[in-house]
């Protein structure tokens, strides 16, 4: 019999989406009978907007639908990309530059894979999403961390940047509005740090997926304005602004010879993105923002009662968001003390624990490269979100 191991190393070595499990134990215990309340996806809670709907049924009734298109995307969707680009952030670019993707995280991937060799390092700030470490890795890339924490509001400083640079460094990755901790960067940290990556001849992977969902007089800046055309890749996608997470439509921005080296590579995974689903997103894309900012007026509301609320709770810290729809508070507070018998020593015990005896999801900091905190997406009704944080507070109580 073989000894030789029966899943590849490379994949064996891959792990489950955090929040993605957090979300399925909620739910399977909600689906059990339980009154589970979960902050674990970040997926809005929002239909997704009604002409868009109509839209796909239009082209499902299409033929030329229901055949092979190109794969790097309808050109009509490329050319649309490309003027909601110019319209959103000012930065111009031609359908050529833009490769369509089956959501966001194929975009991720094929960034990655399109501009890494083996050893190349990746800078990337923690906290960060739970899929850009995987996908640097099947990259053959090497992350980087630079931690921040909450006494900065989770941004990240030029010289922490420049200190974690090597010569092996390739490529920065950069997130703002970012997912986990809802961290905007301000016009003139954008610019310093796109400067400083000029500088040095990097590559920058910019991930603009929440650049609609800023508050309280944020604003989003486009860190393309500030580094080479030539050397910068933007990721986007239609899941968070126009509330379809479950449509998988995504795209990658840059330089024609990428995209071109990353059609050729989803030429052969996947082929072209459901045209029903591109047809979707054409006109979520041509579409006005007065939904946008609808969702985002609820957003907001609700941001600020998970952040007074959890703000209020003894050991719990958490700095205000600015964007995304994430808080990311600080529990390390309370780790150590007891809680009905138990003392939780990991975020990521006092997260099990809660959903245990509170009946709440939480994903624990482990999983974005920062224990000792939570993050919970106030991407759910106003209800829920204030009885799913009143749970919490009446648990962690009773911490002696």
């Amino acid at each position: 019999m073989s000894t030789r191991p029966r899943i590849s190393t490379r994949i064996s070595a891959i792990s489950e989406s955090a929040t993605l499990a957090v979300d399925a134990k909620a739910k399977a215990m909600k689906a059990a009978g339980r009154p589970v309340i979960g902050f674990g996806a970040g997926e809005p809670d929002f239909p997704t907007p009604g002409y868009i709907v109509e839209a796909a049924v239009e082209g499902a009734r299409d033929p030329k639908n229901h055949k092979y298109t190109p794969a790097g995307g309808l050109p009509e969707l490329k050319q649309a990309i490309a003027d909601k680009t110019r319209r959103d952030s000012g930065f111009a670019v031609e359908a050529s530059q833009v490769l369509v993707t089956n959501g966001g995280k194929q975009a991720v991937y094929e960034a990655f894979a399109t501009l890494l060799d083996p050893g190349d390092e990746v800078l990337a700030v923690a906290p960060y999403w739970t899929t850009y470490p995987e996908a640097i890795k099947l990259a053959g890339g090497v992350q980087v961390d630079v931690v921040t924490d909450e006494s900065t509001g989770y941004l990240a400083s030029v010289e922490q940047l420049e200190a974690a640079r090597t010569e092996r460094t390739k490529v920065l990755l950069f997130v703002s509005p970012s997912n986990p901790t809802g961290a905007v960067y301000s016009r003139e940290q954008v610019e310093a740090i796109g400067r400083w990556a000029t500088e040095h001849g990097l590559w920058v992977v910019t991930d603009e997926i929440y650049e609609h969902l800023v508050y309280g007089g944020a604003e989003f800046t486009s860190i393309a304005h500030y580094v080479p055309a030539d050397h910068v890749v933007i990721l986007n996608g239609v899941a968070k602004t126009y509330a379809m997470t479950g449509w998988r439509v995504g795209w990658l921005i840059g330089p024609k010879d990428v995209v071109k080296a990353a059609t050729n590579l989803q030429s052969h995974a996947t082929s072209n993105v459901s045209n029903v689903a591109q047809v979707a997103a054409l006109a979520a894309v041509k579409g006005d923002l007065t939904a946008v900012a609808e969702m985002r007026e609820a957003f907001d509301r609700r941001r600020q009662t998970m952040v007074r609320m959890l703000n209020e709770i003894p050991g719990v810290f958490c700095p205000e968001p600015k964007g995304a729809f994430y808080a990311y508070p600080s529990v390390k507070g309370v780790l150590g003390k007891e809680i009905r018998g138990r003392r939780p020593q990991t975020s990521a015990e006092l997260a099990e624990l809660i959903l245990e005896e509170a009946e709440v999801a939480v994903v624990p900091g482990e999983a974005f490269g920062t224990p000792g905190y939570f993050r919970l997406s106030y991407a759910l009704g106003d209800q829920d979100l204030a009885e799913g944080v009143g749970r919490i507070a009446k648990l962690l109580s009773e911490a002696v």
